[in-house]
């Protein structure tokens, strides 16, 4: 087999690259750890699960996953308004990689 060179590749190109891309930034896979945990969830108990989290923050990365199709977000019409939301088919394909993350952070843990 033939060794790879560096010079020749580019990590924009790989996939590691483009899952990065969907999960990375400061609440995202916390966000799916907590979807992944609870199914279905309205905004204001993430909120209050996650702490730290600011409205306008938590709003805008939910916005974020639900336009990469990790996160669905159901509206109910009626007053007060009441929104719910869930993990995509998409999303639930990365619970694998989090349950792993998971086990490794328990055997780890220092």
């Amino acid at each position: 087999m033939d060794k790879r060179c560096i010079s020749a590749e580019c990590l924009s190109d790989t996939g590691f690259s483009y899952t990065l891309s969907l999960i990375n930034g400061k609440y995202k896979m916390t966000i799916l750890y907590t979807l992944m945990e609870f199914d279905v969830v309205r905004f204001n108990e993430m909120k209050k699960y996650i702490g730290g989290i600011s409205y306008k923050t938590l709003s805008t990365t939910l916005k974020e996953l639900e336009a990469d199709q990790l996160v669905h977000r159901k509206e109910y019409p009626q007053i007060p308004p009441k929104v719910e939301y869930s993990l995509t088919e998409r999303g639930k394909s990365l619970i694998p990689i989090l349950d792993r993350m998971c086990e490794w952070g328990d055997k780890n843990r220092i």
